[in-house]
């Protein structure tokens, strides 16, 4: 059997993250959500989203990509929540059977006003 490796990031908040003020805390995760869309323009991210509940509420989000680890590494390095310290970018190598998965490219939001409106 053939596989297809992909490279997956999991996005998990540190035991003590620095605090932030709510605005700061807003601004932060809306410059986090343009970095993940302009990851996605580029190619590099091929899915990604929030968890929401769950067994572990530090795991935060997964982005599954194009790119190899290295490279997810340094693009994710690069995003403001994780260069904050709210996030830590854990970084892996996927293998699934080989065509199992298929990624349509559609927009994904920049900011929370544009998640808000869903639009």
């Amino acid at each position: 059997m053939r596989f297809d490796q992909h490279t997956v990031v999991l996005l998990v908040r540190p035991d003590d993250p620095p605090e932030l003020p709510r605005d700061a805390a807003d601004r932060l995760q809306d410059a986090h959500l343009a970095h993940q869309a302009g990851l996605v323009e580029q190619g590099a991210v091929l899915a990604a989203g929030p968890f929401l509940g769950g067994d572990d509420e530090r795991i935060r989000g997964l982005a599954v990509l194009s790119v190899d680890p290295q490279m997810a590494r340094e693009l994710y390095a690069n995003d403001p929540a994780v260069s904050s310290g709210q996030l830590v970018a854990r970084v892996m190598s996927w293998m699934v059977p080989e065509g199992v998965l298929r990624f349509e490219s559609v927009p994904v939001p920049t900011s929370m006003l544009e998640m808000a409106s869903g639009d």
